[in-house]
């Protein structure tokens, strides 16, 4: 018997509760998946919270992302076996110890990087990968400005970024996460909580501005993401954690000539192509050192709601990961 934890209707963390269940079974082209670990990530909580529409009308299971050994096989399925190591990124569904997974869907995970590790990279390593080398593709030498430079996508991204040769500065919010950011590839972060950021990144790029802005904050960052792009800049709008950037209009790419991007990690995964190309350049940036995956929080499965009001709260630092 395996279980799953439900949201019964859209909420707060209060409408997560454990339902027992028994292992799905894979339909053609499908493989079933035991969890060993589960990401836990902010478009998680978008959904509880129905800031994006539920793709069913009450118990959503939650969750975009895992990893663990595949226990059995769907009709047609080729290039995977019963047992093997295997990682993915999937909207809604993983908040469960077993899952029924496309097989276009999964990859296999190398034995040298563990079950958490994999849980806690897939979507936000495959999101730092589409951002750095596809929304704004980074060249060395470029200056960028990475919001919420401490958290999951922030510290893969801030590694990324500075092995590609890229200046990187960030915004963090306290001392603390500023000084973990600076330990991950940031050359300058800005304590968001000291000030407005604006005025200091003008200041460090000389007034010139940066060339990108990778945004996942929204409506508390958007109007100073614009604020310092250099001109022909591009804005990377990719989250909203601080709420929808609802006062950005496009009449105001007009000061610089800039570009605006809204980029979500699924349209880039369904390319089978892409997802083998960019979850093996993460895998390497991984087992080469020169990406680092900082777990600082893990959670019982049970315990997802107490997860959810930390992430929620801006308690954490690198990564969040539930172990069934």
């Amino acid at each position: 018997m395996g279980y799953a934890m439900i949201a019964t209707r859209p909420g707060g963390s209060g409408v997560l509760t454990r339902i027992d269940r028994d292992p799905p079974q894979p339909g053609p082209g499908q493989v079933l998946v035991r969890h060993a670990a589960i990401g836990v990530n902010f478009i998680d909580i978008y959904f509880r919270q129905g800031l994006y529409p539920w793709p069913v009308p009450d118990n959503l299971v939650l969750g975009s992302e895992g990893a663990g050994t595949i226990e059995a096989l769907g009709d047609g399925v080729t290039g995977f076996s019963v047992g093997q190591r295997v990682a993915y990124t999937l909207g809604n569904g993983a908040y469960a110890t077993h899952r029924v997974i496309p097989v276009a869907l999964v990859v296999a995970l190398p034995d040298d990087i563990g079950f958490d590790v994999a849980a806690a990279a897939m979507l936000k390593g495959l999101t730092a990968h589409y951002l750095i080398h596809h929304s704004y593709a980074a060249q060395p030498g470029d200056t960028v400005l990475v919001h919420a430079a401490a958290g999951g996508v922030g510290l893969i991204a801030g590694q990324w970024l500075a092995a590609k040769g890229v200046r990187v500065i960030g915004t963090a919010g306290g001392a603390a996460k500023a000084e973990l950011a600076r330990a991950n590839g940031y050359t300058e972060v800005i304590d968001y909580r000291a000030g407005d950021f604006a005025p200091r990144v003008r200041e460090l790029t000389g007034g010139n501005g940066v060339a990108a802005v990778y945004d996942s904050v929204g409506r508390d960052t958007i109007m100073g993401s614009l604020a310092v792009l250099a001109n022909f800049g591009t804005l990377v709008s990719f989250g909203q954690s601080s709420g929808a950037p609802d006062d950005l209009r496009v009449s105001h790419l007009a000061r610089g000539s800039l570009r605006l991007t809204r980029p979500t990690l699924f349209h880039h995964t369904a390319s089978r192509a892409w997802l083998e190309q960019a979850s093996g350049d993460l895998f390497a940036m991984i087992r080469s050192g020169a990406v680092r995956i900082r777990i600082d929080h893990r959670w019982p499965l049970t315990e997802v709601a107490a997860a959810h009001d930390t992430l929620e709260g801006r308690g954490t630092t690198g990564c969040t990961v539930l172990i069934p």
